[in-house]
């Protein structure tokens, strides 16, 4: 197999060297070069011919957000990991460079002090993530119970939804900036999110949601009570799960131990709302990269929910919803641009609503809100 070509652009000759020498121990990778800012990007690129470039935010001469804008024009395809700071403002950058066609990012190692330590974060983050954008990265299927029964053969029984529960990974903040806009204000259920993020993304993130959708979107916080038509998106570095309290459901946050390397993690949520709310949860597991959302979206099958993907066409990458896929655990797969509307059909759908309102739902659905 031919090694990936990287291109290296950041203006710190530490970060260049840190990535340079990371990336390079692993055979399945090749820095085929560096930059020290985005104009030289830009002229090396047609020379270098790399397979992915890694992009920093802040850079003198031409930043990265200017960068990407440029290299979009001339390489739509071309896979771009923004690598950034864990800061305010190198979050709100990176999500800006999302929003422009940024592919994904991984945060700087930070006064860790230990070059190996550095370096170890680069292994775990970057690297996976690089090698599932340029499609190395093959699906693995996870053992699920062998007394579960074939999935593909159940018969519905239309269970009334009574909560929405979304997972999703690389390209997620995209894919939900068309779908939570697309949800109608007097949707009649809560909506709950798990997008890997880490702090201070995910905030910025729910803002950023609110501010384009109908419905208000918001970081999850501890003991929020659940209600009709509102998104909660579990904050970085916590689990977030739903429980039941008395006559409501409110959210409950851990720093357990990370599920699928991560925390929040969507088997978490998964599992929380299959036990909160047994067969009424509609789960939606939309692009991303490893296998988070598996096992969870069996806890919601088992339970007499029902699990739609997205599909692999309009995913970045097929990692999570394609595992569900081939496990059998999804009902059906839908285009990015479907997933709103679909979500909202089954809904009211499964609450008693009857075409003619349906319908004036769909027409409102064609542009996002606000």
């Amino acid at each position: 197999m031919t090694a990936i070509r990287i291109l290296v652009v950041d203006d710190s000759v530490v970060i260049r060297k840190l990535l340079a020498d990371t990336l390079s121990e692993d055979r399945a990778l090749e820095v085929v070069g560096v930059a020290s800012d985005g104009r030289i990007a830009l002229a090396k690129i047609p020379l270098l011919k790399p397979d992915l470039v890694t992009l920093d935010v802040e850079m003198p001469v031409m930043d990265g957000l200017e960068t990407l804008a440029a290299l979009r024009k001339m390489y739509p395809k071309l896979p771009v990991i923004m690598f950034s700071t864990l800061t305010e403002r190198g979050a709100a950058a990176t999500l800006d460079a999302l929003s422009l066609g940024a592919s994904d990012y991984a945060t700087k190692p930070s006064n860790t002090g230990s070059p190996a330590v550095a370096r170890e974060r680069i292994r775990i983050e970057l690297i996976p993530k690089i090698k599932a954008l340029c499609g190395v990265a093959p699906l693995k299927l996870l053992p699920l119970p062998s007394s579960r029964p074939a999935l593909k053969v159940r018969v519905h029984s239309n269970p009334r939804i009574e909560i929405v529960a979304i997972g999703t990974s690389t390209g997620g903040p995209n894919a939900l900036a068309e779908v939570l806009p697309r949800i109608p204000k007097d949707f009649p259920v809560p909506i709950v999110v798990v997008q890997h993020m880490p702090p201070i993304f995910t905030r910025l993130l729910a803002e950023r949601l609110a501010s384009r959708s109908a419905i208000p979107v918001e970081e999850g916080s501890a003991d929020a009570v659940l209600s009709p038509g509102h998104a909660w998106i579990a904050p970085g570095n916590f689990h977030m799960k739903v429980i039941r309290a008395g006559l409501n459901w409110r959210l409950s946050l851990n720093q357990g131990p990370q599920e699928n390397s991560c925390r929040p993690a969507v088997d978490v949520l998964f599992r929380s709302v299959a036990l909160a709310y047994g067969a009424n949860v509609l789960g939606i597991v939309m692009t991303g990269m490893g296998s988070d959302g598996v096992l969870g979206a069996q806890e919601i099958r088992d339970a007499g929910g029902e699990v739609i993907i997205q599909d692999e066409a309009s995913s970045v990458v097929w990692g999570m919803p394609g595992l569900v896929h081939a496990s059998g655990l999804d009902d059906a797969a839908y285009p990015l641009d479907q997933l709103g509307a679909e979500i909202t059909r089954r809904v009211l759908q499964s609450r008693g609503f009857h075409l003619p309102v349906e319908l004036k739902i769909s027409a409102a659905l064609e542009a996002p809100a606000k």
